[in-house]
């Protein structure tokens, strides 16, 4: 072997052990945290090439100071519900870095919410925040309060107590929360009228996804699941394929599944099967948008109730099942790790050309695998699913300036992210010897421009 061959060798032994070591210590000090290991181990793997052309990231201990929130907030959420009876909840914030700007990210409701999935949703936001090029930091948080089922009157009161204790830690400057899976428009308003009241001014920076009234931008809902098709677009594009003639399966039936869908239908996809925790629908004529978002939107009704409306279309139990129809696109827009191994090679032996994850975390690193392996076009999370906080951050500029932007300025403003994190990804993959890998592109992309701002600000 040629000395320069040797010499590349050893540092990326040296490289590689150093990730492993990092890992393992992660590990140990968040013991059952198998979700955050996960979302850690998806980073660290894609990391040694740049910590071989960049060895100054493990002198500085870029790793050890990266997997460890600047501050991780746990408090205890008590309120009355409709019959008088006192309930307790457990409230997170983790507002994980702060290097490229204020911490910002998701509010969570639902009973799955523990220290473990905040701190993955809080560190896949560093990076993904990173792409989008706006100066915001990463940072998660929620409660596993279940607001299905809840009157409003209950939902506020929760919304209440759990912001007049959030709010001694957040700001316009300083941490800028907004919705995630169960918080939506009307628990958004109910935190934000709560804030007003404990800070005694109007602080419209302070909450993203804040309704048009009072601060909130347009094309806010639509963004995460618009941004994952323009992301997923411009990955076909350069294989020579499109969304308009294929067919197309997205799970979930919320706000990013929704307007996945819409946009992917704009673009003469047929879109023919999506799902809701209990089950999923398959209409071989295509899904009928209007009737979903009847259904999900305003009468709160169950997917099941589809098939009412539409004879030909079929509904199953066990959402998981979605994954055994045949399509050309999959856009997983439902939760962490619904995509298994075998949900995987499923997909593969139906003929699938490309996924795009909507949610957060939709595959489990085996899932990924067996995409990249297959040579399906794969678009992470981190990358797709960012044209929601993209949107929030140009809700922050819009306060900031007192100004509203319209509908389609909106739009072409999350396109040209989107599109620019498709780039950028890219370019990185490329760069660090993994061309059309974007699991590797995003990763690199998203962690170099933090970890130069790290160390750019000294040991802190």
């Amino acid at each position: 072997m040629k000395t320069l061959e040797k010499v590349q060798h050893s540092h990326t032994k040296n490289a590689s052990k150093y990730v492993q070591e990092v890992y393992e210590t992660v590990k140990v000090r968040n013991a059952n945290e198998s979700e955050f290991h996960q979302a850690v181990k998806e980073v660290f793997d894609s990391l040694v090439p740049v910590l071989v052309k960049n060895p100054q990231y493990m002198r500085q201990a870029i790793l050890e100071r990266i997997v460890e929130p600047e501050r991780v907030i746990s408090f205890r959420v008590p309120w009355v519900d409709d019959n008088g009876n006192v309930k307790v909840n457990r409230g997170f914030r983790v507002q994980y870095n702060s290097a490229i700007g204020p911490y910002k990210g998701g509010i969570r409701f639902h009973p799955s919410v523990n220290a473990s999935i905040i701190k993955f949703l809080g560190f896949e936001q560093i990076f993904k925040n990173s792409l989008t090029g706006q100066p915001i930091g990463g940072g998660k948080g929620g409660a596993d309060f279940d607001p299905k089922g809840k009157s409003d009157g209950e939902i506020m009161r929760f919304c209440q107590s759990f912001m007049t204790e959030l709010s001694k830690y957040i700001g316009p400057d300083i941490d800028v929360p907004a919705g995630d899976i169960g918080v939506g428009a009307k628990e958004i308003g109910y935190l934000f009228g709560q804030y007003k009241k404990m800070r005694g001014g109007f602080e419209a920076g302070v909450l993203t996804g804040k309704g048009i009234g009072y601060g909130g931008s347009l094309a806010r809902k639509e963004a995460t699941g618009y941004g994952t098709v323009y992301f997923v677009e411009e990955m076909l594009k350069d294989s020579n394929q499109h969304f308009k003639g294929s067919t197309v399966v997205v799970s979930g039936s919320g706000n990013v599944s929704i307007y996945a869908m819409e946009k992917a239908i704009e673009l003469g996809a047929k879109v023919v099967a999506c799902s809701d925790s209990n089950g999923y629908i398959y209409d071989p004529n295509g899904i009928n948008l209007d009737t979903v978002k009847r259904l999900k939107e305003v009468e709160n009704k169950r997917i099941s109730e589809y098939v009412k409306d539409h004879s030909n279309a079929i509904y199953s139990d066990q959402c998981s099942g979605i994954w055994s129809v045949p399509c050309d696109i999959a856009l997983p827009c439902a939760t962490q790790n619904e995509i298994d191994e075998e949900s995987a090679k499923l997909l593969v032996s139906n003929g699938v050309k490309a996924v795009g994850e909507g949610a957060n975390m939709p595959s489990s690193l085996e899932a990924i695998e067996v995409f990249l392996q297959n040579g399906v076009l794969f678009a992470p999370a981190k990358a797709a699913n960012a044209g929601g906080v993209s949107v929030s951050a140009l809700e922050m500029a819009q306060n900031s300036m007192r100004l509203s932007w319209s509908f389609e300025e909106v739009d072409c403003k999350l396109q040209e992210i989107m599109k620019n994190i498709y780039r950028n990804s890219k370019k990185a993959a490329e760069e660090y010897g993994a061309p059309g890998n974007l699991v590797v592109g995003a990763n690199i992309a998203g962690f170099v421009k933090v970890a130069d701002a790290m160390i750019a600000q000294g040991i802190i």
